[in-house]
C-alpha cells in the first residue's frame, strides 16, 4: 500500500516533527517516508486534503460504560457518589448481550475518531457472571480490529465507605483467585511480542480501597513472574491522599512505592493529586500516567499535573475513561479537552497541539509496553490515522496539520492497523452503525428496567 499526496503530516514525537509526501506500508510496517511513487500492484491511498498521523492510542477506558451515559442519579455528582450511583449500581445488571453491544459502541466510537490501540480497565468480575467478560472484550476487539490491551481489574474487597444497603453487595475475589484469574487470561490472550495484537495487564481497581496492603507485593511479583504490567487507577480526587495518609503516613505514590507498584512496567490512570516529590518520583522511575482530563473535569476532580511530569521527561499518555463519566469517550474530544482545559486553568505555555497530540501517540505507546508504536517513522507499525478535515469548522485554518487536536473533534477518513484497513472511507467494515443504534438502544433500556425491578424487590 501506498499513501500518497500527504500534505499535513505529524510523527507523533515529542517534537512534534512533520513530513510530507508519501508512506509505503509492507508486511504490516512503514516501510519508506517521502518523495514516492507507486509500484506494480501497489494499492494506492490518497491523502490530498487530509492530515496523518499515527493511529491514535487510549490508555485507559471502561468499555463497559458505554451504555450507562448520562445516567441521571450521578449527572451532578462528584467521583466518590458518582461510583455508588452508576457502575456500582448497575454491574449485576451487565450481562453478556450488554457487554458485548457497549464494547462494540465504544470500539466503534474511538475507531472513527482516531484510535486504532485501546486499553480497557474492565473491573466487574463476579462470581454471579455465567460468562468470561474477558472473551467477550477480546472477541470484539478482534472483530473490528483494533489493538486490545485488556487490563484485567478487580476488587479482593469492597470501598468501605460504600456499605449502603440501596447497592447491590461490592463484587469481590479472593486474592488467589484474582491472580489465577489474570494468570489465565494472559495464558490465553498476551503476546509479548512488542507490536502484539492483544496484550494483558494486572490491573486491580484501586490498590487504595480494594485490596489489602499485605497483598499490593504479591500481585505486583505475579504480575512481573508473567510478564505483566500493572495498571489501577491512583490519586484521582483527594479521598486517595486523605485515606493513604492517614492510613500509612505517606501519599499514595510514597506509599505505592514501598511496594514495588511503581517502574517503567506501571501506568495509572488520573493522578490528579500528586505533589512535586510524586511527579519526580514517577517521572524518574518511568512510571506512566493516563491523563483522563474529561472524566476529572466532569466529576468535578481537577486537572492532573501532566504537563508538570512532561516537562521531567515523564510518561504522558491519554485515555478518554468510561462514557459514564465522560458522555463523549472520543479521542478527538479527549484531545481538545486536554489543550483547553491546561491552557484555561495554567496559562497558554501549559501545553501545545504538538504535545497533546504526542501524548496520544507516542506517549500511549511508551505507557502500554508497545515499542515503535505510536509515531510514523520507517520500521514502525503500520498503525495510521488519516483525518478528514473538510468540514466547515476546520476551514480557514493557517495550519490545517493541527485541526485533529484543536477543532474540537476528530473524523477519520481512513485508518489502518498492521496495514490493515480498520476504517475506509469514514465507515467501520462490516459494521452497521444504524443497527448497532438500534442494539444499543434496547440493551439501555433494559438495564434501567432490571435495575428498576431490582429497586422495586427491595
Amino acid at each position: 500500500m501506498l499513501i500518497v499526496n500527504i500534505d499535513y503530516g505529524l510523527v507523533g514525537d515529542a517534537d512534534g516533527s512533520r513530513f510530507s509526501g508519501a508512506i509505503r506500508v509492507g508486511n504490516g510496517r512503514i516501510a519508506e517516508i517521502g518523495a514516492l511513487t507507486p509500484l506494480p500492484g501497489e494499492e494506492v491511498v490518497d491523502a490530498r486534503g487530509c492530515v496523518v498521523t499515527p493511529g491514535l492510542v487510549n490508555t485507559h477506558h471502561h468499555l463497559f460504560q458505554s451504555v450507562l451515559k448520562a445516567v441521571p442519579d450521578g449527572m451532578n455528582e462528584g467521583l466518590d457518589i458518582w461510583l455508588q450511583k452508576v457502575p456500582y449500581a448497575f454491574w449485576p445488571f451487565i450481562d453478556e448481550d450488554t457487554l458485548r453491544v457497549s464494547a462494540r459502541v465504544g470500539i466503534a466510537e474511538l475507531l472513527l475518531t482516531g484510535a486504532t490501540t485501546i486499553s480497557d480497565h474492565h473491573y466487574a468480575f463476579a462470581p454471579s457472571y455465567d460468562y468470561d467478560p474477558a472473551a467477550v472484550l477480546f472477541a470484539e476487539a478482534a472483530r473490528l480490529g483494533v489493538r486490545f490491551h485488556l487490563a484485567r481489574g478487580g476488587n479482593t474487597k469492597g470501598r468501605d465507605y460504600f456499605d449502603d444497603p440501596s447497592l447491590p453487595p461490592a463484587f469481590k475475589e479472593p486474592l488467589g483467585d484474582f491472580i489465577a484469574s489474570v494468570h489465565g487470561i494472559a495464558n490465553r490472550f498476551h503476546d509479548p511480542a512488542p507490536d502484539a495484537m492483544t496484550k494483558v495487564a494486572m490491573a486491580p481497581t484501586t490498590p487504595v480501597f480494594n485490596l489489602e496492603p499485605h497483598e499490593l507485593i504479591p500481585i505486583a511479583e505475579a504480575a512481573r513472574d508473567k510478564g505483566l504490567r500493572l495498571h489501577s487507577h491512583l490519586s484521582e480526587n483527594t479521598t486517595y491522599v486523605d485515606y493513604t495518609l492517614r492510613d500509612f503516613g505517606m501519599r499514595p505514590v510514597k506509599w505505592l512505592e514501598t511496594q514495588g507498584w511503581t517502574g517503567p512496567d506501571v501506568w495509572f490512570a488520573h493522578l490528579v493529586e500528586l505533589d512535586d516529590w510524586e511527579i519526580d518520583h514517577l517521572a524518574e522511575t518511568g512510571t506512566g500516567m493516563a491523563h483522563c482530563v474529561q472524566a476529572n473535569a466532569r466529576l468535578g476532580s481537577g486537572i492532573a499535573p501532566a504537563d508538570k511530569l512532561h516537562a521531567k521527561r515523564g510518561v504522558v499518555s491519554l485515555g478518554v475513561d468510561g462514557a459514564g463519566a465522560n458522555e463523549a469517550a472520543d479521542m478527538g474530544a479527549a484531545m481538545y479537552a486536554t489543550f483547553a482545559t491546561h491552557r484555561a486553568a495554567k496559562g497558554v505555555d501549559a501545553v501545545t497541539a504538538e504535545t497533546v497530540l504526542h501524548w496520544a501517540c507516542e506517549g500511549g505507546a511508551k505507557a502500554l509496553g508497545f515499542d515503535r508504536l505510536g509515531t510514523l517513522t520507517p520500521g514502525a507499525p503500520a498503525d495510521i490515522a488519516i483525518f478528514d478535515i473538510s468540514h466547515p469548522r476546520n476551514m480557514g485554518l493557517h495550519d490545517p496539520a493541527l485541526a485533529p487536536v484543536i477543532t474540537g473533534a476528530a473524523t477519520v477518513k481512513h485508518s489502518f492497523v498492521g496495514g490493515r484497513a480498520v476504517v475506509r472511507d469514514g465507515a467501520i467494515p462490516g459494521l452497521d452503525l444504524a443497527d448497532l443504534g438500534r442494539e444499543a438502544a434496547r440493551v439501555t433500556a433494559n438495564l434501567i428496567s432490571r435495575r428498576n425491578e431490582a429497586i422495586l424487590r427491595g
